[in-house]
């Protein structure tokens, strides 16, 4: 038997380090060749790393949130034969040391979406309040119930801690089926079942769980896209200067132009949503107010003004919140801009776009949908100067000609850059986008 050591290898693009997000195999499993060993984080793009042998692993360089190098020590496999390190050398390695991340792994543009910092940018992941305990005066012994050790941490992905999280479910007392006791989607499947029919390892009933006290606390660190999230909100915030400016937007007539299309041609060409008619109105109202399309290098002193669209569209993963690139939108009709939007989002979400499609936006564009309130204060995303924040549509009384009638309502809800735009140039964009978004057949008028 030999030892065979992964190092950390060359991504390209110059990226001198990255951030290890999550361990997908623990000391001890068994693995095979091209099976996934760990999520490694870019400035840009999370990237897997996989296996190139077969054989158990042996120990990790690092843990989840440290920043590696290109060329440390990523893990140790035993293998059938030689390897490629003596088994004293290895023996005697030890794990890189904590980093905290460095200028250089933050210093270039970002991916995250500007959105509403209420919504995406805490100061910091609250604290988890899951454990459920008896109000009785005589509390429950969770001891006999827990399948580990007082101070055991459960093994489990960030993925299904979230979801725990969402449940609100203490992982201390589910059964893991994995390796080294690590608990794995169906056991927090099979946990939340035996709950739904009324009963739960602390031995009380569906309808008592939700009067009891909650006194655990499980503290979550702050790594991979969530610190980048973090990152970006707090660069933002510190170097713009951000005014908001909230305007009211009759969909009426879009809403009928876009449920007539659909109804034309979705089955042909693909369902359209609100989005690629805004993209439309944004690329029209931008050749009129060209400081709009912009970045603002504000360490030069230097801004740039785009003829090319290209549209950051912020999209939600499982990890975080997300910006794929639309490109050349002033060169795509609506259905063109529809499948881009939908295939950029699908690619976001399974952590496949690549470093290409979550960079070079000059303009972004963020919806909550149905969630997006009356207004929000979206944040911009550094360095460019305008946000445009879309807010949910209602049905409400307008009065139109002296008579009041039902009418479609949405608020457009957007930031910009006061350095770099005016508050007068600001309101006549977005009032363009009102003359065309109330008016959709001047979105076909060139």
């Amino acid at each position: 038997m030999g030892i065979h050591v992964i190092k950390m290898p060359d991504i390209g693009e110059g990226i001198a380090e990255v951030e290890l997000v999550v361990w997908r195999v623990q000391p001890g499993d068994a693995v095979a060749e091209d099976q996934v060993l760990a999520d490694v984080m870019t400035d840009k793009a999370t990237i897997e790393i996989p296996s190139p042998v077969v054989g158990t692993v042996l120990a990790l360089g690092g843990t989840a949130g440290q920043v590696i190098a290109v060329g440390a020590e990523l893990i140790r496999i035993e293998v059938e034969g030689k390897g490629n390190a003596s088994s004293a050398a290895a023996s005697t390695a030890t794990p890189a040391e904590p980093n905290v991340p460095s200028t250089a792994a933050t210093a270039s543009t970002p991916i995250i979406p500007a959105v509403s910092a209420a919504v995406a940018a805490p100061a910091a992941i609250p604290k988890k309040i899951p454990a459920l305990n008896n109000t009785a005066n005589t509390a429950p012994s969770h001891a006999a119930s827990a399948t580990r050790q007082a101070g055991e941490k459960p093994i489990a992905s960030p993925a299904l801690r979230q979801r725990a999280w969402d449940l609100g479910i203490e992982l201390q007392y589910v059964q893991g089926s994995g390796a080294a006791g690590r608990i794995m989607q169906q056991d927090l499947d099979a946990y939340v079942a035996n709950i739904a029919r009324g009963a739960n390892p602390q031995g009380t009933t569906k309808n008592e769980m939700r009067y009891q006290e909650r006194n655990d606390e499980e503290t979550l660190p702050m790594i991979g896209l969530r610190r980048k999230i973090a990152q970006k909100m707090q660069e933002a915030k510190r170097r713009i200067p951000h005014f908001t400016y909230v305007e009211e937007i009759d969909v009426t007539e879009l809403e009928a132009l876009r449920t007539k299309l659909n109804n034309q041609w979705g089955a042909e060409r693909g369902r359209l949503t609100l989005l690629p008619l805004l993209m439309r109105a944004v690329v029209l109202g931008v050749r009129e107010f060209p400081q709009i399309n912009a970045r603002f290098d504000d360490d030069a002193g230097i801004v740039t003004r785009y003829s090319a669209v290209h549209i950051g569209i912020a999209a939600q993963t499982d990890a975080g919140l997300v910006v794929p690139v639309l490109r050349h939108a002033e060169a795509r009709d609506m259905w063109s801009c529809a499948a881009e939007m939908a295939r950029l989002a699908e690619a976001a979400r399974s952590g496949k776009a690549t470093r290409e499609e979550l960079s070079g936006s000059t303009i972004t564009i963020t919806s909550l949908g149905a969630l997006g309130g009356i207004v929000s204060t979206p944040v911009i995303n550094h360095p460019e100067v305008a946000i445009i924040g879309v807010n949910k549509m209602v049905e409400r009384p307008m009065i139109r000609g002296g008579l009041v009638v039902a009418r479609k309502m949405m608020n457009l809800s957007s930031s910009f850059d006061h350095r770099v735009v005016d508050g007068m140039h600001a309101a006549e964009f977005i009032q363009a986008l009102r003359g065309y978004l109330e008016c959709p057949a001047t979105l076909f008028v060139e």
